[in-house]
Formats: C-alpha cells, structure tokens, sequence
C-alpha cells in the first residue's frame, strides 16, 4: 500500500471565481523507498482553525468574547473548531506531485470561523488539515489496487490573516453579511416603509440613533 504524506506549500485567493475561494497548495508525497504508481485519489479534507495556538491582543479578546467568553475563561473555552471540508480529485502520478485545493469561504457571520476570521485583527491563523479517501493504485502483478488513506494523516499550516480580509474586501468592499429570521426582517420592513428610510442601511442608523438617545446617561 502507497504511504503518502501530506504538507501545505502555500495559500493565496482564488482568482476570478465567482464566490469567494482560498487556493491551497497541497504537496502529496510517497515516503521513500520504490514509489508506486498511483491512477488517482479521491481525497477528502478536513479543515480546523486552532486558535490556541497563537496570542490575542486585547482588541482581539473583546471582539472574540462572543465566541469563547470572558478572556479568564479562555483556558477552557480555547479549543479546535472545524472550519470546513472539501472534496478532491488527484490525477496520476508517481512519487510526487501537487494538486491545488479550492476552499470555499462564507462571510455569514452566523458561522463561528467567520466571526473568528473577522474578530481577529493581525497575524496569522493555524490551520490543521484532517485527510481521509481513496488511493487507486497499480499493484506489484500490475493490476488496480484500492487502498484507504489513514485517518491519523495530517498537516498543519498558518494563513496569513490578511490574506483572508484582503479577499473579503475585494468580494464584498466595505460590506458584511448578517442573516436574520423572516419575522425580523418583516418587521425591519415595516419600520422602514413606516420612517421612510431610503435604504437598509439608513433604516439601522436610525435605530441605533434612537438607541443611543434612550441610554440612561
């Protein structure tokens, strides 16, 4: 059975995609001794944000209060969460080769990697990616061989944060993404029918405005 490693040689935006993409480099490689010769992969990946793996700065902390509490709390809350999965396909190859893996990225500020991605304000994010699939290879006598890849396959890696608000910036400029209840949005409706407001977020300003006016001084 072909024993491959895994490692990550880079990360950069999709190009020209149509929703917003990350394009990971990923380096499959045979440990050493004769390489087999491998007809294709279906390889399925897990993606998981560590986030105990860095420091926070205090503006960080506060922003990310919402997802892991109080910062004294953070020794027990400051776990792995999954960020995503993709599905891939490798072509033939012998020994090594590279493929790159498309990772679709959601600005839905209901996800919890989104709020992570947007609360923290500098730095990079460790990654670890989880392997799992299929090798279809050729066999000593020459014929097809199927083969699982272990589950304790792994890499671990660090996007450059900027690299994710660069690529959020250029899909939505200036802009974020908040999902509501219907109910709430039809009552959002009609405040703003009733006041006039000339657009959605004319109609949030005002309401933030006549909260502020109501705060107890």
């Amino acid at each position: 059975m072909p024993e491959l490693n895994f490692r990550v040689e880079g990360i950069e935006p999709l190009r020209h995609a149509a929703s917003p993409h990350l394009t990971f480099r990923l380096i499959l490689e045979q440990d050493q001794g004769k390489p087999v010769a491998i007809q294709n992969i279906l390889l399925h990946v897990q993606l998981r944000i560590e986030p105990h793996l860095r420091s926070y700065d205090e503006a960080s902390r506060h922003r990310l209060a919402e997802l892991f509490g109080a910062a004294e709390q953070w020794s027990r809350t400051l776990h792995g969460m999954r960020w995503t999965s993709v599905d891939a396909t490798v072509p033939r190859f012998i020994g090594r080769t590279t493929v790159d893996l498309a990772v679709p990225c959601t600005y839905d500020f209901n996800v919890a990697a989104t709020r992570y991605f947007d609360g923290t304000r500098e730095g990079d994010v460790p990654l670890r990616l989880l392997f799992s699939g299929t090798i279809f290879h050729v066999g000593e006598n020459g014929s097809l061989q199927v083969a699982l890849i272990p589950w304790e396959k792994e890499a671990e890696c660090r996007l450059p944060l900027q690299v994710w608000k660069d690529m959020m910036e250029l899909y939505y400029p200036r802009s974020a993404w908040l999902r509501i209840g219907k109910d709430v949005f039809d009552q959002l409706l009609e405040y703003k029918r009733r006041t006039g407001a000339t657009g959605w977020e004319k109609a949030f300003e005002q309401l933030l405005e006549s909260a502020e006016t109501r705060k107890p001084r």
